[in-house]
């Protein structure tokens, strides 16, 4: 995988990523690059990111 592949910034507004944390232990999120997903590492699950838009639905996720 390329740098520009793993460094590739979060299509969600800084602002916002730094508010969000994951739906199941409300710890936060971080940015996958390579997974296009947000990942919660205390739930063990990423949670895809579509147009733009995080999807922070249990059923959604997929685990790590």
């Amino acid at each position: 995988m390329s740098d520009a592949t793993m460094n590739a910034a979060a299509p969600i507004d800084p602002w916002l990523l730094a508010k969000l944390v994951c739906p199941v232990t409300r710890t936060p999120l971080r940015w996958d690059a390579a997974r296009q997903a947000l990942l919660s590492d205390a739930a063990g699950l990423a949670f895809p990111v579509r147009d733009g838009v995080p999807v922070l639905v249990l059923r959604e996720a997929v685990p790590l």
